[in-house]
């Protein structure tokens, strides 16, 4: 990467975080200066405005977690086992830095739903993509015959992202993780309901 490059990516990964935690409208100029240590003029040196600031930060929280996924998905072969990486992953978020602030699809799409047009589309993509990985994963079950025939994917990844969402919303309001201990548990109980 040549030095502009790596700049940019230095303040996305700086960034990333303090966006994740308070919002696009919460962080301000002073915030991204103290995360990066960079003047103003750097910054927008390398981003044309707080605007793309944000959408790469939004990138870079979703593909980490995103990335973190796919690697504890990818160490099982059985599809149930794949599944209960979810509420494994999210009942224990605090093992993971990345995930300390939030979700960043719930936190995003809480703040930008009415108020920041790009980012809301960010966290629809982002969300989306989520269900169709769920989804994709029930089919590969059910034709392997590890998930019961008559699941409806799109039911289940329905669901499973509600119940992962909502009590993480629950748990980071709260700053308690009791509910979200509850949820994924009985989270874990509807997808090893799935074996076939």
């Amino acid at each position: 990467m040549s030095k502009s490059e790596n700049t940019k990516q230095f303040i996305i990964e700086k960034t990333a975080p303090v966006f994740n935690t308070k919002g696009y409208a919460g962080t301000s100029m002073n915030d991204m200066i103290s995360a990066t240590g960079l003047s103003k003029g750097c910054i927008y040196g390398n981003f044309e405005n707080k605007d793309e600031v944000a959408l790469a930060a939004f990138d870079y929280n979703h593909n980490k977690v995103n990335e973190h996924m796919k690697v504890r998905i990818l160490a099982s072969d059985n599809s149930i086992e794949r599944l209960l990486v979810y509420p494994s992953t999210y009942k224990n978020y605090f093992r993971y830095p990345y995930l300390l602030a939030g979700c960043p699809i719930l936190n995003t799409s809480t703040e930008a739903d009415d108020t920041h047009p790009q980012l809301r589309d960010r966290a629809v993509k982002a969300l989306d993509f989520w269900k169709t990985s769920i989804e994709n994963q029930i089919k590969r079950g059910i034709a392997r015959e590890e998930i019961k025939k008559d699941t409806d994917p799109t039911e289940i990844s329905v669901v499973m992202i509600s119940m992962i969402e909502g009590a993480f919303m629950q748990a980071k309001v709260t700053n308690r993780t009791n509910e979200l201990r509850v949820a994924m548990e009985f989270l874990e109980k509807m997808i090893i309901g799935l074996k076939a």
